[in-house]
């Protein structure tokens, strides 16, 4: 088999506007990109109208979805998890409009100062849940490593994936992230989690202070990371989420020329890796 990465991205954080996204995006020469907003609102809380209007929009421009960027497993582990169930089964239909093979997920937020690993046996039970309707509705939940939920670190990312036990539920990796957690990504985290990792989502981070910068110029160890994923046949989409401009608990923007900035850093470095994309 021909290893081959297919590039998508968080469109979002190039305008809040659909058309400027797209422009771009096509322009870049990209084939995917990862649903989280259009218009400033979350894929999840797009009315039906909206909706078809993304769909047509990405369609006219031969874009397709990789995943839906939501925000599922993005509230307080304390807080009631029953309306987010129904969001998750809402967020299945709107990957299967979409024909999205992935939805993006998180392990909740945990109390400020709390021990988190108290925590661990309620986000495991939570998480099944989540996994046993992405199972029945055919559709892969990637968890993504994210600070100030419990899944921040190698250790627990492992811990949800092996204990949830459940086909529809995988990793998503995020080099920046683990370094805003003090994690040296590839040396700490890579052996122990590649094999569950089915998708990459791409931004670097210093570690003296977290700030985000493109691939490769940050602590993240992204070259090795992606040495090795390649080395071991990952042949799977790898999503821009540039955070240039600023982040925050439920997305980020960068505009347009740092977005450029972000997708150039990351095809020199494959092409310097000779790593084949499209």
């Amino acid at each position: 088999m021909t290893l081959m990465w297919t590039l998508s991205g968080f469109a979002d954080e190039i305008s809040p506007d659909l058309d400027e996204q797209v422009a771009l995006v096509t322009k870049l020469g990209l084939k995917y990109v990862e649903l989280r907003s259009a218009w400033d609102v979350n894929v999840l809380d797009l009315d039906d109208e909206q909706l078809r209007r993304v769909k047509a929009t990405l369609s006219a421009a031969g874009l397709g979805v990789s995943s839906i960027g939501s925000p599922i497993g993005k509230i307080a582990i304390t807080d009631d998890n029953a309306p987010h169930l129904e969001r998750m089964r809402h967020a299945a239909e709107v990957a299967a409009f979409f024909d999205a093979p992935y939805i993006r997920m998180f392990s909740y937020f945990m109390p400020e100062g709390a021990a988190v690993d108290d925590y661990r046996d309620e986000v495991i039970s939570r998480i099944s849940d989540l996994a046993a309707i992405a199972a029945d509705a055919g559709v892969t939940l990637i968890h993504e490593n994210e600070k100030d939920i419990f899944g921040d670190i190698p250790r627990r990312c492992l811990d949800i994936v092996q204990a949830v036990n459940n086909p529809a539920l995988k990793l998503t990796w995020d080099n920046a992230n683990f370094v805003q957690c003090g994690v040296r990504p590839f040396t700490e985290g890579y052996a122990m989690l590649s094999p569950h990792v089915v998708y990459l989502q791409v931004k670097d981070a210093l570690a003296a202070d977290g700030t985000v910068v493109p691939a490769g110029e940050g602590d993240g160890e992204f070259r090795q990371t992606i040495r090795a994923y390649a080395a071991d046949g990952f042949d799977g989409f790898v999503s821009l989420e540039p955070h240039l401009g600023y982040g925050h608990s439920l997305g980020g923007f960068s505009g347009p020329e740092n977005w450029t900035r972000a997708h150039r850093a990351l095809t020199t470095i494959l092409r310097e890796e000779g790593i084949p994309f499209s």
